[in-house]
């Protein structure tokens, strides 16, 4: 059977690196992870995938001129590691255009609200603060823009009249964990299409 190769970005704790992980381990993933790349060095991500026979890299910025290598950098050890679709998994960085061409269509983030609205850093705490009473997650491919690229799934979560920003991003985690697997699930299925700002989602052969 083949299985899309995987190369993940990670930064932080990795709870979306686990999802995909046992996405696939059960089976549910028609995928492998190839790659598993850190800008930091103690991200607890890393440890996530120990015992796996998963290859994990450290690639840190401070130890690069400027970010276009530090970026030629990574895109070379995916290719390196013959990765078909890169995922954002908590990465902390901004990529730029020239890295972005090299996986047209072929990088996938997720972000802790119903885009376009709140993009950025805090998109929850944003939302508390704007007071909505609907928020939720996207999945979406990446573009040069900061959360403008095409959206792939989305759902969403109500905001309590007592929610913090601690409170609301938990309960959209739930939400992520389900939707990133499935995300990632209809690309190595062949179902999506990017049309414009559209994704369209092909019926299942």
């Amino acid at each position: 059977m083949n299985r899309t190769v995987l190369g993940i970005l990670v930064s932080g704790r990795g709870s979306n690196l686990q999802a995909i992980l046992d996405a696939i381990l059960a089976e549910r993933l028609k995928a492998k992870i190839g790659v598993v790349i850190s800008d930091n060095p103690d991200a607890p991500a890393l440890k996530r995938v120990a015992g796996f026979d998963i290859t994990t890299t450290v690639i840190e910025r401070r130890k690069f001129a400027d970010k276009r290598s530090f970026e030629k950098a990574i895109a070379a050890e995916l290719q390196l590691h013959h990765v078909e679709l890169v995922l954002l998994a908590g990465f902390m960085r901004i990529l730029g255009g020239e890295f972005i061409s090299q996986f047209p269509g072929r990088i996938m983030n997720i972000h802790p609200a119903l885009l376009p609205a709140f993009p950025g850093l805090d998109a929850q705490a944003q939302a508390v603060k704007y007071g909505v009473k609907v928020s939720g997650c996207t999945i979406h491919f990446v573009d040069e823009g900061v959360d403008t690229g095409p959206i792939i799934l989305q759902e969403a979560v109500p905001v309590l009249d007592g929610d913090d920003e601690h409170a609301l991003a938990e309960r959209i985690l739930h939400v992520e964990h389900k939707l990133y697997p499935r995300a990632v699930g209809l690309f190595c299925e062949g179902r999506l299409r990017i049309e414009g700002r559209k994704v369209i989602i092909s019926e299942k052969r």
